[in-house]
């Protein structure tokens, strides 16, 4: 009923339709443009939260490099081999040099 009165007062002219059709576009480009801000947005965050791991890891790995530089150090093997397996260096008598 209230449509039918609507119809029937209302006569848009084309400068009016294209108005309507400029509004709603703008309307939609609006929403359009703050949805792709958002999406930038977390996506500047999930990288910010990504260099922030890397950071992390980056510094594990440093610290396993020096660790696995220090137990693989001549002065540790040394150490490891006399104190924990008894190993003792040979008298000059008992070593043999063979040539080639």
């Amino acid at each position: 009923m209230l449509w039918d009165v609507f119809k029937k007062t209302f006569h848009p002219s084309l400068n009016a339709l294209i108005a309507i059709g400029i509004v709603i576009a703008l309307v939609g480009s609006a929403v359009g443009v703050a949805f792709s801000v958002h999406h930038a947005r977390l996506a500047l965050q999930d990288l910010q939260n990504l260099r922030e791991q890397r950071k992390a890891l980056d510094v594990e790995w440093g610290q396993l490099l020096l660790e696995q530089h220090s137990w693989g150090a001549y002065g540790r093997v040394g150490q490891v081999a006399t104190e924990q397996l008894q190993m003792q260096p040979a008298a000059l008598q008992s070593v043999v040099m063979v040539q080639p």
